[in-house]
């Protein structure tokens, strides 16, 4: 199974507003960067965008290594929360319902795919892969604002 290295970021303006994602795809020296937006969205919904687009990319099921600064996405992959939300009918343990139901579920599809290993990285730090991306999510939803 190929190892792949996935880094992701979405960014809004406003909350809703115009969003952006970005996403890095690292194999050996292979590199492709994806980017794209949405003019009316949140910033969670584009930051579990940029994961999905990532994933989908990928042509056979890869063991992916996955850096994000996004808790919302980490904590919920790595401490069950998502799939607890399916079992429930995306209903949350407090009895709300779950946000974005559509692309979790396709995130939870891709996750039995891959080999799926998340790892959180501060936003807006040290990490020139995360920078880059939130660079690229930045520039979409100001191409979406200006149009």
């Amino acid at each position: 199974m190929k190892t792949v290295t996935l880094y992701t970021d979405g960014a809004c303006s406003g909350n809703p507003g115009p969003g952006g994602w970005g996403a890095i795809l690292e194999y050996g020296p292979h590199s492709v960067e994806l980017s794209g937006g949405e003019a009316q969205t949140t910033n969670n919904r584009m930051e579990l965008t940029a994961v999905i687009r990532g994933l989908e990319r990928l042509k056979e099921p890869c063991r992916v290594e996955l850096y994000s600064d996004s808790k919302y996405v980490i904590d919920a992959l790595e401490k069950g929360w998502a799939l607890s939300w399916q079992r429930r009918g995306w209903i949350k343990s407090d009895k709300k319902p779950a946000l974005n139901p559509d692309l979790w579920q396709r995130l939870l599809d891709l996750a039995q795919t891959h080999d799926l290993n998340c790892h959180w990285v501060k936003g807006h730090a040290d990490n020139p892969k995360n920078n880059r991306c939130d660079a690229m999510a930045v520039a979409e939803w100001k191409r979406l604002r200006e149009e």
